[in-house]
C-alpha cells in the first residue's frame, strides 16, 4: 500500500506536465493563427490598394485625375480651389482665370465616381468660342492665360477603398502632390465641388 502511493503521485506529477505541455502549444498555435490573419489582411489591403493622381497638362490645356494604384479608388469627397479660395464648379473656376463671361468646356464628374485601378479621365477640358479644345500655342491669350492660371488649381480629393480604409490627396498647382491617411473622408459641405 505504501508503495502505491508514491507511483500515483509520479503519474499526477506527468499529467500537470503533459497539461502545461499541450496548453502552451495551443496557445501557441493562436498565435501563430492571429499572425497568419494579419498577414492576409495586409496582402489583401495591399491588393485593393487605390493612389490618386490630379494633375494638368497644356497641350491642349487639361485637368486629369488618374488611379495608379492596383485597386479601386471610391471618391466621397471633393474640395477645387482657385487661388486658394473653393470653387463649386468648372465654370467658376474659369470664372476666376479668364474673368467675367461664358467660358465652354468639356469635363466629367469626379464627385461621387468608383475609379478602377488604371483609370483615367480628363475631369475638364477648356474649349475655346468654336467649342474646340485649346491647343499649345503661345501667340493664343486665351492659352496664355490659362496656362498661367492653371498652375493656381488646387485639389483635395477624399477617397476609400473597398476595405472602407481612406486617404486624401492635395495636389495641383505649383507643390508636389501628397496623400494622407484618414479614419473617413469628410461630409458634404459649403465648399464641397459639385461636379
Amino acid at each position: 500500500m505504501i508503495g502505491a502511493v508514491p507511483e500515483e503521485k509520479d503519474t499526477r506529477t506527468a499529467s500537470r506536465y503533459e497539461t502545461f505541455i499541450a496548453t502552451f502549444i495551443a496557445l501557441l498555435a493562436v498565435c501563430v493563427a492571429g499572425y497568419t490573419a494579419y498577414m492576409q489582411r495586409q496582402q489583401v489591403r495591399a491588393a485593393v490598394w487605390p493612389i490618386l493622381e490630379f494633375d494638368s497638362s497644356n497641350g491642349p490645356i487639361r485637368f486629369t485625375l488618374a488611379n495608379k494604384g492596383v485597386g479601386p479608388a471610391i471618391i466621397k469627397h471633393v474640395i477645387l480651389k482657385v487661388h486658394n479660395q473653393p470653387v463649386k464648379n468648372w465654370a467658376e473656376v474659369l470664372e476666376k482665370i479668364l474673368g467675367p463671361g461664358y467660358h465652354p468646356g468639356e469635363e466629367s464628374d469626379m464627385s461621387g465616381r468608383v475609379f478602377s485601378a488604371g483609370e483615367s479621365i480628363n475631369v475638364f477640358i477648356p474649349h475655346d468660342d468654336a467649342n474646340n479644345p485649346i491647343p499649345f500655342d503661345k501667340s493664343n491669350p486665351l492659352w496664355a492665360k490659362l496656362d498661367t492660371g492653371r498652375s493656381r488649381v488646387t485639389v483635395e480629393i477624399c477617397y476609400c477603398s473597398t476595405l472602407g480604409e481612406c486617404w486624401t490627396l492635395r495636389g495641383g498647382g505649383t507643390t508636389p502632390s501628397t496623400t494622407t491617411s484618414k479614419r473617413r473622408c469628410p461630409t458634404q459641405s459649403a465648399t464641397t465641388f459639385q461636379q
